[in-house]
């Protein structure tokens, strides 16, 4: 974070808002020329301050409108089990979002899906398939009341 001045804090600032902002616009907003936006937009992505560019869609728009947060608890704790488990979540789609987590709970997912009976079927089809599961704990999303994806710093 010390490596970052205000004019690269402004940079991802801007893209963090629209990434799909050209560097000449980029510039123009900063009043600076295009070239030096151009290179330390390019030295931010070296330095790994930004991973990737990516388009948030509608779930409601592409047919899954419902989201559930699903806690995990396991039954032990042993690393086999939770690398088991971490393996085991990368291959379901519906997982949109995964978090290892400290307390009572050892996993928190969020999951999209179709209807409420798609998620009773990916519960007991897929997610109640993975061993050592101890507690499963589902609350749904009655709406959504402020979702960003942007760090202020």
């Amino acid at each position: 974070m010390d490596s970052l001045d205000e004019i690269d804090k402004s940079i991802l600032k801007i893209l963090q808002r629209d990434a799909k902002q050209t560097t000449k616009d980029i510039a123009a907003a900063l009043n600076l020329t295009i070239s030096p936006v151009y290179e330390r937009i390019r030295k931010l992505e070296a330095q790994g301050f930004i991973n990737k560019y990516v388009a948030i869609l509608d779930q409601k728009k592409i047919g899954r409108p419902v989201t559930a947060i699903c806690q995990v608890s396991m039954r032990y704790h042993n690393e086999a089990f939770i690398e088991n488990f971490v393996n085991e979540i990368q291959h379901l789609e519906e997982v949109q979002e995964c978090y290892h987590m400290a307390g009572q709970v050892d996993f928190l997912l969020k999951i999209n899906v179709k209807s409420l009976e798609e998620y009773h079927d990916f519960v007991r089809y897929k997610l109640s398939k993975i061993d050592n599961i101890g507690v499963l704990n589902s609350t749904f999303v009655l709406k959504e009341v402020k979702h960003t994806s942007e760090f202020f710093f």
